[in-house]
């Protein structure tokens, strides 16, 4: 594990005009994975041993952290992320905390998986942040209790020590811990406040339940799919195709830039393992003067396999779910729709079964992983 870069000390106090004008941020290398703590994937804060100032379940809140230099309530400034009182020591004679003093909060994961990068965001907190924070994680199956998350049964494995964050800024962990994680202990050392928390990695499914479901959604990411590539990333990520549940408004999908050339866009896609396609949907729902003309799909069996079409270049309609059933079943790993010239799509479903040797492979890579 490693911050990169690492960001310490006060930011300066807020002087008015655009607060993020002094944020301090930095390109993180894992941040083109999926965030394993999304909210639209079920993730949530579970328990916090305080939120006097501000609410857990801030921390996870999609879009950047707002601030009101004039909003105040009953119990002080009213902050956008997670805030905890003011930590004393014991006595006037040790008034300050003790050294293993700290707050924290349990975070259930949206959907488990290998972490690849976390960032702590500390946006305006300027003068009241953490000192330092800390995040460990665990793979408990099924529904625990945050009681007995806090068990001393349970084993907490150290994803981010101790390490020093600054005020006012993006602060950026490295993970390179392959165990597959269902839950994260966050927590701040010895208070303060936290905006948002962002988990970066891959999704890894239990195999069991997918072999009970039978057909499901071979390419959605709670299912252990994944977008690999695209043409174009302008307006929004192109992980939001293969999100839970339908669009609920235009940013909700992927969108690119206007075309002026007699090119086509496109997002490539590795599915959950191998798998039989038998059906598949396009969605273009909140996209009404911008979803793509025509698009199709196709699919490749290996890294080295080759595309064969499955679903030759068709016409969309906008704001509308196409559904289409293929004439026989088409064995692959990977997927491809091409959308032509330009525009967007909301959602990509491809309904299916995991060949013998996907499931084999899947099983072995969620042992493998401590699943």
């Amino acid at each position: 594990m490693a911050a990169i870069p690492s960001f310490t000390g006060d930011a300066n106090p807020y002087g008015g005009g655009d607060p993020y004008a002094d944020h301090r941020t930095a390109d993180f290398p894992f941040t083109h994975h999926a965030n394993l703590a999304d909210r639209q994937l079920g993730a949530a804060v579970i328990a916090a041993n305080d939120e006097f100032f501000a609410q857990r379940e801030n921390l996870l809140l999609p879009g950047r952290a707002e601030f009101d230099p004039e909003h105040f309530g009953h119990k002080g400034k009213i902050m956008d992320g997670w805030e905890t009182r003011r930590r004393r020591g014991a006595s006037a004679d040790h008034p300050w905390p003790a050294p293993d003093d700290h707050d924290w909060a349990l975070v259930r994961l949206g959907a488990p998986g290998v972490i690849r990068g976390i960032v702590v965001d500390t946006a305006h907190f300027r003068g009241n942040y953490p000192q330092a924070v800390s995040v460990e994680g665990t793979s408990v199956p099924g529904s625990p209790s945050p009681r007995e998350l806090l068990g001393d049964d349970v084993k907490w494995t150290t994803l981010v020590p101790r390490t020093p964050v600054g005020g006012h800024a993006e602060n950026g962990f490295s993970i390179s811990v392959e165990q597959r994680f269902t839950h994260l202990r966050v927590n701040q050392h010895p208070d303060g406040g936290i905006a948002r928390l962002r988990v970066y990695g891959e999704v890894v499914p239990d195999p069991g339940w997918l072999a009970v479901l039978g057909t499901f959604d071979v390419v959605a990411l709670e299912n252990g799919g994944r977008a690999e590539d695209a043409s174009n990333l302008f307006y929004s990520p192109a992980t939001n195709t293969i999100q839970p549940g339908r669009s609920r408004k235009m940013d909700d999908g992927w969108e690119t830039r206007r075309r002026r050339d007699r090119g086509h866009d496109w997002i490539r896609y590795r599915l959950a393992a191998q798998a039989r396609i038998r059906a598949l949907e396009i969605d273009t729902a909140y996209l009404k003067g911008n979803s793509a003309g025509w698009a199709s799909v196709s699919v490749k069996d290996g890294e080295d396999g080759d595309w064969a079409e499955i679903l030759p270049r068709t016409r969309l309609q906008p704001d509308t779910n196409h559904r289409f059933v293929l004439p026989a079943p088409a064995v692959g790993t990977h997927a491809r729709v091409d959308i032509y010239p330009d525009g967007g799509i909301s959602r990509l479903r491809l309904h299916g079964t995991l060949t013998e040797e996907g499931a084999r492979r899947l099983a072995a890579r969620h042992q493998e992983l401590g699943g």
